[in-house]
C-alpha cells in the first residue's frame, strides 16, 4: 500500500519545481508509457539475469507517472484498481482460466 506521505511526497516533488504545469492527463500517458519501457528494456536480451537495481527505479518512475495521473484526474487508486479487478474476475471466472494464460475472449475455445 502507498502511504499518504509518499503521495505528498510525490506531490511535492512537483510543486516544488513548478512542474504540474507539464503534467496534461496526455503528457503522464506519454510518460507511464516511456517508463514501462525502459522496465522492459531491463529484461531485454535476459529474461533471468537482470540488474534488480535497474527494475527498482524503472517501476518506481511508472508508479510515480500513474500517482500522478490519478492526482491529475481526481482519481482514488483503490477504487480504480477494484473496479477494474471485479471486471477481470468476471472476465477469468476460475473454472476456466485457472492454470492458463488464454486470453478471456479465447477460454471457451
Amino acid at each position: 500500500m502507498i502511504k499518504e506521505e509518499t503521495i505528498k511526497r510525490i506531490i511535492k516533488f512537483s510543486l516544488d519545481r513548478d512542474w504540474d504545469k507539464f503534467h496534461s492527463p496526455s503528457n503522464l500517458a506519454k510518460s507511464i508509457s516511456i517508463e514501462a519501457n525502459e522496465l522492459l528494456e531491463c529484461f531485454q536480451w535476459d529474461d533471468d539475469n537482470f540488474n534488480i537495481d535497474d527494475v527498482k527505479d524503472e517501476l518506481a518512475d511508472v508508479l510515480v507517472y500513474v500517482i500522478d495521473m490519478a492526482i491529475k484526474l481526481d482519481l482514488n487508486l483503490d477504487d480504480l484498481i477494484n473496479r477494474k479487478m471485479e471486471k477481470n474476475e468476471k472476465k477469468y471466472p476460475i473454472e476456466k482460466s485457472y492454470g492458463k494464460a488464454t486470453k478471456y475472449d479465447k477460454l471457451d475455445k
